[in-house]
């Protein structure tokens, strides 16, 4: 249902076409937001179209690393998303220059225009961290709130899962191939992985105006999950038994250092160094209102979410095991 006149009119998204992307341009196109997808390839972000009615999805160039283009794609908009980050570097996309660099040329060109902010940073970031990964997360951070204080809200998930997601995907396919999966540290680093879809509706919140601006909100699912247990999950899902084999902090750090210089990296050091941290909501955000639960929206399990999208790693696909069948029967 379109909103009324006091609400934004035309969203400029940073990195629509992403993973989170996707899902936030549907939830605000839901609500009758014109949503200007900013991102660098918009010969890539057809798949955006049909999430909304004709003309109501617009994809625009724009590269956080040219200020330049960021201004542009701001002109004339109401309200703006900045949802770019990396997991790994790569040629000229470092964590400086898009957590940091970029994350302050959008907040600097919001606040001369006048304009509010909802940027998307990570649980974990700090600028005392290790991992180069949180610091730049929170140089971010602190460049958006510098720039636009109350205009700004921020937040931070924990892990993140849905049918495009980088890590239940990514062991579910290694598991295809591997009689062996690794558990780095052995498996004890608690996440809160939270739904994707719960995530969209957080930031179209927040782009309503329902939440407090200046604010920092964490967002977890409804449970804590070591990694082990994630594992255990997916494994279970997909029909399929592997072995949990430990893999010590050195070890892990040594094989993220390889494989870091690959590509597209299974793993790097740096997210070994990320591993160390738990990856939880903190007492402070749940002790300030500052959660999915306190904004009204009840997040989805981890349990009842990865059947709909993981079924395509079973070997008999879609279809039960017939074994299990005869065994019902």
């Amino acid at each position: 249902m379109p909103h009324s006149s006091r609400s934004p009119k035309v969203i400029t998204v940073f990195g629509a076409s992403g993973f989170l992307g996707r899902h936030v341009t549907s939830a605000l196109a839901k609500r009758g937001y014109r949503v200007r997808a900013a991102v660098r390839r918009p010969d890539l972000a057809g798949h955006l179209q049909p999430l909304g009615d004709v003309g109501q999805i617009a994809a625009v160039q724009a590269n956080l690393r040219h200020r330049w283009s960021v201004e542009r794609a701001l002109d004339g908009a109401d309200a703006a998303i900045n949802l770019v980050g990396i997991l790994f570097e790569g040629g000229k996309q470092s964590f400086n220059s898009v957590q940091e660099f970029g994350a302050k040329a959008v907040a600097q060109s919001c606040a001369e225009r006048d304009i509010p902010l909802v940027h998307i940073s990570a649980i974990g970031a700090d600028e005392n961290s290790n991992a180069e990964y949180a610091r730049t997360k929170a140089r971010g951070e602190k460049a958006v709130i510098d720039a636009l204080g109350e205009k700004a809200i921020i937040m931070r998930p924990s892990i993140i899962f849905g049918p495009e997601d980088n890590f239940f995907n990514q062991f579910a396919n290694m598991a295809r191939f591997s009689p062996v999966l690794p558990l780095i540290g052995g498996g004890e680093t608690k996440f809160q992985p939270v739904y994707v879809i719960d995530v969209a509706e957080a930031i179209a919140k927040a782009i309503d105006g329902e939440l407090k601006g200046g604010q920092t909100y964490e967002l977890g699912g409804p449970e804590v999950m070591s990694f082990k247990q994630c594992l255990e999950e997916m494994l279970e899902v997909i029909d399929r038994k592997r072995i949990l084999a430990t893999v010590p902090w050195a070890l892990a750090r040594i094989q993220g250092s390889i494989l870091g210089m690959l590509p597209n990296p299974l793993l790097t050091k740096d997210q070994v160094i990320l591993l160390e941290t738990d990856n939880v909501v903190s007492e402070n955000a749940r002790s300030g209102g500052r959660t999915l639960e306190a904004i009204g929206i009840k997040p989805s399990s981890v349990e009842a979410i990865l059947p709909t999208y993981l079924w395509r790693f079973r070997e008999t696909g879609q279809f039960r095991n017939p074994n299990a069948l005869s065994k019902d029967s």
